[in-house]
């Protein structure tokens, strides 16, 4: 699209936390419109909440990279560091769109993308969420289950993807929940007419003895077939494959992200219990009173699916009714 008589520049501030960057690409792929990546590199500086438009929490090679971005018309950002810098081009007229918190100035931002379970609070340039934006689209979906149709597609249903998390602030998923979890993913896939499947992926912080007492359950169970893809397993990632075949999820509770993406599947979600804190508790319970997830062992048999929760996609249709590209 065009902003007087020129492409409208689209700029993506990227912090190298893969899950914060998520939030902030998320958005933008959903604008149809090209737009560029900028990463973000933290210097020691970053720890420091800076108050108003900064580029010292940089190292100064990325300082060096914003200086030469010039002027976009667009900056979207994640996370409380890249607030600073996404002020910084608002200095010099672009318009700001934040995910997350900002810390301070949040009047400077022209949308605030903030998720109810931080008790977001209200004003005109902001728009609550259901979870966190993220990259998992409906067209991203539709790729990974043509891409995974050959393989995946054999599996019996009917066919649960188990998004296992792990440690949380250093203490690790107890072999009491890992076993719970499994049991009650298994017990789903014997919903069917046969037995069912299991499609099982773990995460960094799974770690080496939660992921073998998985592989173990699910060697033992009977299953009508299974696929585990551990943390750092070669070979591409099943991970949209897994939640595009499923006809149901069972997610731990621990993870923002691994959370908001299962509810964006549009199949049942059941939440197994691993911890976390307050803000992951608020959201859990947020989403069970909107009817998207439920706890494992709630209820018995598989639900009816509902419309995928398109959080990103909402986003981006605010962004793009506003006018902003132009």
């Amino acid at each position: 699209m065009t902003k007087g008589g020129k492409e409208t520049r689209v700029l993506v501030l990227a912090d190298p936390r893969a899950g914060t960057a998520a939030q902030a690409l998320g958005i933008a792929e959903r604008l149809g419109v090209p737009f560029e990546v900028l990463p973000l590199e933290w210097g020691a500086g970053a720890r420091i909440p800076w108050p108003w438009p900064s580029l010292l929490g940089l190292t100064p090679a990325a300082r060096a990279r914003v200086r030469a971005a010039g002027k976009p018309d667009l900056v979207i950002a994640a996370g409380r560091r890249a607030a600073p810098v996404a002020r910084w081009f608002g200095r010099r007229g672009a318009r700001l769109v934040q995910a997350m918190r900002p810390g301070f100035g949040a009047s400077a931002f022209d949308l605030l993308v903030l998720p109810r379970h931080d008790e977001a609070g209200e004003g005109q340039n902001v728009i609550t969420i259901l979870g966190a934006t993220h990259r998992l689209s409906p067209a991203r979906l539709a790729k990974g289950r043509e891409a995974w149709a050959a393989e995946l597609g054999a599996l019996p249903g009917p066919r649960i993807a188990m998004l296992v998390g792990g440690a949380v602030k250093g203490e690790p998923m107890s072999e009491a929940a890992i076993r719970a979890m499994a049991e009650g993913a298994i017990a789903l896939a014997g919903q069917g007419d046969g037995p069912g499947s299991i499609m099982a992926t773990t995460s960094r912080r799974t770690g080496e003895a939660a992921t073998k007492l998985l592989a173990d359950a699910l060697a033992a169970a009977p299953l009508g077939g299974y696929r585990l893809f551990r943390w750092g397993d070669a070979g591409p990632n099943p991970y949209d494959g897994f939640l595009a075949w499923a006809d149901a999820i069972v997610v731990t509770g621990e993870s923002v992200s691994m959370l908001s993406e299962a509810v964006a599947a549009g199949v049942p979600v059941f939440i197994a219990p691993a911890g976390g804190g307050r803000r992951h508790a608020r959201l859990v319970q947020g989403l069970i009173e909107a009817g998207r997830a439920r706890m494992l062992g709630s209820a018995e048999g598989l639900p009816a699916p509902l419309p995928p929760l398109d959080e990103s996609g909402r986003v981006a249709t605010q962004i793009i009714t506003r006018g902003w590209l132009g």
